[in-house]
């Protein structure tokens, strides 16, 4: 096991990677689990940073920002399925060290329970505080691999009934459509049994897109970039080899180049990744050659392979707004959603915001937000009629918007990355482990200009 992570200053000093205190905070402010490593933090140090986050107003800024300072005590915070994962130290620490730290502990935990919410935690307490004292000792990290952590950690999880689960929570987004695919069987512990002590022999495979896009008054695109990650989570008894194999046709570098300096024999092709980067667990011997990763899967989740892509691709959605006048203070506004997609695939959790100048007085409805289903193919209007106050001297046009949009899209894929095989070496001839490849896009920055 590592015992401990250290950084260097330019100068050459030793930093010690320490932290003083872990905590996991509700929405509410609600302290969940707390662990102090070191004793040089003051235990109010959770209500502290709760009333710093949330009324957080310094530098113009309305959200507080991952890492701050108050009263010599350093706050880092990442927040993962509306949990607010917070680490605390006094020392002069790397910041992405430490927040990389919050998001293993979150996975980890994630791991052991199958799903993290405040109900798992609370019938869970015992282990996630047996967890915590594996994972930090004294302050020090020690490991955060869910399999190392198996031979020290010996608590049983408490399993959480995933049928509880929101409808249109990040266990359920593959369950809408014709192909529904088993959303809730992911969220299950990969430490637990199923029941009567057998084994499931299960692997999934999700590739995620996160994409960003900004288009013009006329509709046009100024800007557009995919943020993906093949994410791996594992049920397979004895770590079997895995064989993942992409598109033949993938080529890494805008000028075509391979993830290696000399160049590839792909070339240009239909699918062109800006870059990317791998699990230390994955063998790129036969990437070079026909696409393909070899690894043998820890236990738990975890990114196969990350890659970004600002190539040009066909949007899911095209937005189109029109501001009229309606007469000397009223203005209607036509939105107007367009969805791209075959009519075979249905997006759900669709919100769409316009902010409106500030001397709007009145509107049509309660607000100009809608969740929607949208079927590919489809179009759908929003209409809002608006009223201005007298004292209006301003131009609509201008001060109103941008349009944000934001969504999620199941068994769809706007990078045309595919999978095309997943092959598991078998242990023996009645093992057959089941193979789930599951596709998935979503809007990080989809922001369309009036």
């Amino acid at each position: 096991m590592i015992s401990q992570f250290f950084v260097l200053s330019q100068r050459g000093d030793n930093i010690v990677f320490r932290v003083s205190q872990f905590f996991v905070l509700s929405q509410r402010g609600d302290n969940i689990v707390f662990r102090d490593y070191r004793g040089d933090v003051q235990r109010g140090s959770a209500e502290i940073f709760f009333r710093k986050v949330k009324f957080w107003k310094e530098d113009g800024e309305e959200e507080a920002p991952p890492v701050f300072n108050v009263d010599g005590v350093n706050y880092f915070h990442v927040k993962v399925v509306g949990l607010l994962f917070v680490a605390t130290t006094r020392a002069n620490v790397s910041p992405s060290l430490v927040l990389e730290l919050l998001q293993r502990i979150a996975r980890v935990i994630k791991d052991y329970l199958g799903v993290l919410n405040e109900d798992s935690f609370r019938k869970n307490f015992v282990l996630v505080y047996e967890l915590l004292d594996e994972v930090v000792d004294f302050g020090y990290v020690q490991t955060t691999s869910t399999e190392v952590l198996k031979s020290y950690v010996f608590n049983e999880p408490i399993m959480f009934d995933a049928a509880r689960l929101p409808t249109l929570g990040p266990a359920a987004i593959f369950m809408h459509g014709s192909k529904r695919m088993p959303g809730t069987a992911v969220t299950k512990s990969v430490v637990a049994n199923e029941p009567g002590g057998r084994k499931r022999e299960e692997i999934f495979v999700d590739i995620i897109e996160k994409i960003n896009i900004t288009f013009s008054s006329s509709g046009y695109i100024l800007t557009s970039e995919i943020d993906g990650t093949i994410q791996m989570k594992s049920y397979l008894t004895g770590n079997p080899e895995i064989r993942l194999a992409l598109n033949e046709d993938l080529s890494i570098g805008r000028d075509g180049r391979s993830i290696y300096d000399y160049g590839g024999s792909f070339g240009s092709g239909p699918v062109i990744l800006d870059d990317c980067n791998f699990h230390e667990s994955v063998n790129l011997g036969s990437f070079e050659m026909d696409r393909t990763l070899t690894l043998v899967p820890p236990d738990g989740e975890f990114p196969v392979m990350n890659y970004r892509m600002t190539q040009e691709f066909k949007p899911p959605f095209r937005i189109n707004v029109l501001i009229e006048k309606a007469g000397p203070l009223k203005a209607e506004v036509i939105l107007k959603i367009h969805a791209e997609f075959a009519s075979t695939i249905t997006a759900n959790t669709i919100q769409v915001q316009m902010p409106l100048p500030m001397y709007t007085s009145r509107y049509c409805s309660i607000q100009l937000i809608s969740v929607w289903k949208i079927v590919g193919g489809s179009e759908h209007t929003l209409r809002a009629k608006l009223t201005f106050s007298p004292e209006s001297h301003g131009n609509i046009t201008k001060e109103a918007g941008p349009v944000s949009m934001t969504f999620t899209i199941p068994m769809y894929n706007t990078s045309r990355l595919q999978v095309k095989y997943l092959q598991i070496a078998k242990k023996s001839k009645t093992c057959n482990p089941y193979r789930w490849v599951r596709y998935v896009t979503q809007a990080n920055s989809y922001v369309a200009r009036i």
